[in-house]
């Protein structure tokens, strides 16, 4: 009866993590100690709304880049540092909402906080929304860094997903204390084999990407 119980929780398990095409896995089952907020899964992000795709906080990235992350880690966490995702792997789906999204420019709920400068209009030409996301080939990765004994975000100078001149990395008018800590994530990620988008602090991609397809499955 026990080993027949095993074998049901085995099965399920193994039925329930079909969905990932092979290539790909959840961060955390590589290194549970990355803490996660994947903000397009609930309202806190610049549309107000759940992206289509997010059912879960649950993030998804190809293997190759989950063990580079999980190096990343390692480093961190000698200085008593995290890794916090807020975006890894996101389906072709939710970039097709954004398209949908910008183009009703009556909806600017959230724009004070996120693009208070910039018309909303203006946010794919000039590059802080593409209409094809290096996110959806499955290594890119949106992220920051929080101090593990508060759990606070380290102060990078603008919030997560702020479009703006502000979020470039190496933007000259803040405090020393925020370029030390982008300079921080900077140096980081690229010792472990990633690469800085400059008009985005926080947003990362494997060097040797190993998919060039754009995939459109469900993070759940």
């Amino acid at each position: 009866m026990f080993q027949k119980l095993i074998y049901i929780i085995f099965f399920f398990f193994s039925f329930s993590c079909t969905n990932i095409p092979d290539g790909f896995v959840y961060i955390n089952d590589i290194d549970s100690s990355i803490k996660i907020d994947l903000r397009y899964s609930t309202l806190n992000n610049f549309t107000g709304k759940i992206i289509d795709g997010y059912k879960s906080n649950n993030a998804i990235i190809s293997i190759q880049a989950a063990k580079a992350l999980s190096q990343v880690q390692t480093d961190l966490l000698t200085r008593n540092l995290s890794l916090k995702i807020f975006d890894a792997y996101r389906p072709q789906m939710a970039v097709n909402y954004f398209i949908n999204w910008s183009e009703d420019l009556s909806d600017t709920i959230n724009k004070s906080l996120y693009y208070p400068k910039i018309e909303k209009s203006q946010l794919f030409p000039l590059g802080f929304i593409a209409e094809k996301s290096g996110h959806s080939r499955g290594s890119t990765v949106d992220l920051t860094i929080i101090d593990i004994k508060t759990n606070n975000e380290l102060d990078m100078g603008t919030p997560y997903d702020f479009f703006g001149a502000e979020s470039a990395t190496n933007f000259i008018n803040i405090t020393d204390k925020q370029k030390s800590n982008r300079l921080l994530l900077l140096e980081t990620m690229t010792r472990n084999g990633f690469e800085n988008y400059s008009k985005e602090w926080w947003h990362y991609t494997l060097k040797e990407e190993p998919f060039n397809d754009y995939f459109n499955f469900i993070i759940d």
